[in-house]
């Protein structure tokens, strides 16, 4: 049985992740959601129910449009099988629960801003702003996926985590204002809301041990000059799905070292 529900989350990430990447798409360029319905950006053809089968179509038509054979970006595809993964492997760890709908959400939230800001350089704050106020309620009336149980209330837990995280990057946007952005600084304030305290502090320093070990790679194999900018919100969104998954089990390794 678990094997089956395994299969079925996994199908159900794939539709969302094919929701995602309309998100991706349109979101920079202030385009609606919902309207002009699904079409090739080349021929702007509307596409039929088989064009928009997540994983199969991109598969079946080998990357290129139906119409007007354009390629299709190969991030469409990507995504979708990203998102499929994880949510299979969020129904693993939380089982049909609560946290894994409120995991599943948060992880799609920061596939788009880590997607988003990886082609445009944006960290949107039509999205933070938002998604700050959801995580709040969110925190208020439903249990939060790895929150640790503190005598607070889960808000304040949060509240907390979002003022750490705040801070935590202010600090650097202010003395090397090159190097990080004020969107950085906003997104670990929601991330610190999502994850609250203690949790922000793997999420964040996973997120700059990842971001300093993939910089040093382009930086070494010259794929990336020392002055060109490199985006860090992919690399917050990893550390936060990966926290939302491994955070409290990392946090008590960390402190088993002492």
């Amino acid at each position: 049985m678990e094997i089956l529900f395994s299969i079925l989350f996994a199908l159900l990430g794939t539709a969302v992740g094919s929701f995602l990447n309309v998100c991706i798409d349109r979101l920079p360029i202030g385009k609606s959601l919902v309207y002009p319905p699904s079409h090739c950006d080349s021929c702007q053809h509307r596409l039929s129910v088989k064009d928009l089968v997540p994983v199969f179509s991109y598969l079946w038509l080998r990357g290129r449009c139906r119409y007007c054979r354009a390629p299709i970006s190969r991030r469409t595809f990507w995504v979708e099988v990203g998102s499929g993964l994880l949510f299979a492997c969020l129904y693993l760890y939380y089982g049909l629960s609560i946290e894994l709908a409120v995991s599943a959400f948060y992880s799609s939230l920061f596939i788009v801003l880590g997607l988003i800001d990886l082609e445009h350089k944006l960290i949107l704050n039509k999205i933070v702003y938002p998604m700050a106020g959801v995580a709040l309620i969110i925190s208020i009336f439903l249990p939060q996926p790895g929150i640790i149980s503190l005598p607070w209330p889960a808000a304040v837990n949060g509240v907390i985590g979002g003022a750490i995280g705040f801070i935590l990057l202010l600090i650097p946007a202010l003395i090397f204002p090159r190097g990080m952005g004020w969107g950085d600084v906003k997104m670990a304030a929601l991330i610190g809301l999502v994850s609250g305290f203690p949790l922000v502090f793997v999420a964040l320093f996973l997120g700059i041990v990842l971001g300093g070990v993939v910089a040093s790679i382009l930086l070494l194999l010259k794929i990336k000059r020392r002055k060109e900018y490199i985006p860090f919100g992919p690399f917050l969104s990893l550390a936060t799905i990966a926290t939302l998954l491994w955070g409290s089990d990392v946090l008590n390794w960390y402190l088993g070292l002492f």
